[in-house]
């Protein structure tokens, strides 16, 4: 789904080419002639998500100034971009100081333009994970925080409100992946239990002979391996919500002592003298058909009334696949911080292949993808080739990998008589002029047997080729072999060539 741009000017031609401009962009537009008319679209549940806002400051009536601060008390605002003439910095930097996200001066270029936008919108993106992972932390999720356009969506959230305002048993039903866990943040954030604690626990992970201990707690030494006190997940809950998840998997003994833990409100840890009251939120997650489970034996019927008090079912992600741009564009912020890349998001046929595909995992399917296709991406926007297995499985797209560039045929980086390689002689010996024009010195580059000599073999060499030369002079032997003093002192003794010098 394209990205909205709202824009406020009252000067009919200059809206006309920020218009033309933006829409060469990529972008749909919304134009405004006022203040007071850019305020009555943002307040307008009918108008798209505004993803960008570029607002003239000076305009009768009421200005940017005047939008920004109407726009303040906002939670959730789009980024403003305000246009300046060349004489009104000082207004425009007031303008940043009241919120604004960046500033143009007229007539701006498109280049400038697509710079500040690309920017804002980026920034926003961080902003906005950085806060909802704040909030997730924190035990305030909302609602609001959760990337969706509405549809099959809309009754889960009415739902989920309902029950933030309740203490009543919430169970949430659907596939692995949908997003569960974020529901059941999502409704403690907005309760009166929000900032309190929010404990997950995964049923399906606990191994059946610790299921007690951990959901209960232990006293020291009431059995075999118990070296300290356990407090357990109902007591770390205590005052907030304790969150089931995958509830079908626990055991059948285990299911008969959380259902008294339910109707008791007290828990008995493992070893201890007497039960210990508790006052927490219970909500319970599942991927299973829990009726089914009943009918077949495998849970508790009451149990499951119980927990199955105020049930909410989460659609499937291809039941829903508006919400996919807004997960991608999510997703991409995300992982591109987590891996300091610069990534603008995806391009056009990209996105279109991702709408197109059932996503049988859901929201983490989704997850998992993005995060390769950032580690994948080598440009700043992602293609269908950093999607490689979900192009593999939709009709018209294809993400082969390309083949490996041909070897080049470069120069080698060292040429002369001791290159071997292809067409190149193997020397027998390494040429040294002897200096006076006519003779030629030679070290051998070659053993007896025909293979290279070591290297510390030529050095040696070399040292006693220049003792000669140079008549022993020990000072002009090391300067012309470009070694320190020292170091040919060692050389000589480690080569067994102080014998030469006597």
């Amino acid at each position: 789904m394209q990205k909205c741009v709202l824009i406020v000017d009252d000067d009919p031609a200059q809206r006309r080419i920020l218009e033309e401009t933006v829409k060469r962009f990529g972008y749909q537009t919304i134009t405004a002639e006022s203040g007071d008319v850019a305020l009555a679209i943002l307040e307008d549940p009918e108008t798209p998500e505004i993803s960008v806002i570029l607002l003239d400051l000076v305009m009768p009536d009421l200005d940017g100034m005047g939008v920004l601060d109407r726009l303040r008390p906002m939670i959730s605002k789009p980024p403003v971009i305000v246009q300046t003439a060349h004489g009104s910095i000082d207004a425009a930097i007031g303008a940043m100081r009241a919120g604004a996200t960046d500033f143009v001066v007229k007539p701006v270029s498109p280049e400038r333009l697509k710079v500040s936008m690309t920017n804002a919108l980026k920034i926003t993106a961080l902003e906005g994970e950085i806060g909802r992972i704040k909030r997730k932390t924190t035990g305030k999720l909302t609602f609001g925080d959760l990337i969706t356009k509405g549809g099959a969506m809309d009754r889960v959230i009415e739902l989920g409100k309902r029950a933030s305002q309740s203490n009543i048993p919430v169970l949430i039903e659907g596939e692995s992946g949908v997003g569960k866990e974020l529901i059941a943040r999502a409704i403690q954030g907005e309760s009166e239990r929000a900032g309190m604690p929010f404990v997950p626990v995964n049923c399906g992970a606990i191994p059946e002979n610790l299921v007690e201990s951990i959901l209960f707690g232990h006293e020291k030494g009431s059995f075999t391996g118990a070296v300290g006190k356990r407090m357990g997940k109902f007591l770390e809950a205590d005052g907030g919500t304790l969150f089931l998840d995958e509830v079908g998997e626990l055991p059948a003994d285990a299911q008969v002592k959380l259902l008294r833990a339910l109707q008791d409100g007290e828990v008995d840890p493992v070893g201890a003298k007497q039960p210990i009251k508790v006052d927490i939120r219970l909500i319970s997650a599942t991927n299973q058909d829990l009726i089914k489970q009943v009918q077949r034996g495998r849970f508790r019927e009451d149990l499951f009334y119980r927990l199955n008090v105020f049930p909410i079912w989460v659609p499937p992600l291809k039941e829903r696949l508006q919400d996919i741009s807004g997960l991608i564009d999510h997703f991409v912020a995300r992982f591109a911080g987590e891996e300091g890349k610069r990534i603008d998001g995806v391009e056009p046929d990209a996105l279109e292949m991702l709408r197109r595909y059932p996503w049988p995992g859901n929201v983490r399917q989704v997850e998992n993808a993005v995060f390769r296709a950032v580690v994948l991406a080598d440009s700043p926007m992602l293609t269908v080739s950093e999607f490689p297995q979900i192009a593999a499985h939709v009709d018209g797209f294809d993400a082969a990998v390309p083949a490996a560039p041909e070897p080049k045929n470069e120069a080698p980086l060292f040429d002369g008589p001791a290159m071997i390689g292809e067409g190149v002689p193997v020397p027998a010996t390494i040429a040294v002029p002897s200096g006076n024009g006519s003779d030629v010195l030679g070290i051998a580059a070659l053993d007896g047997g025909g293979e290279i000599r070591p290297l510390d073999h030529i050095e040696a060499d070399m040292i006693r080729l220049a003792i000669g030369r140079y008549g022993g002079h020990m000072t002009e032997i090391a300067k012309k072999l470009g070694i320190g003093r020292s170091t040919l002192y060692r050389k000589l003794r480690e080569f067994g060539l102080e014998a030469r010098l006597g």
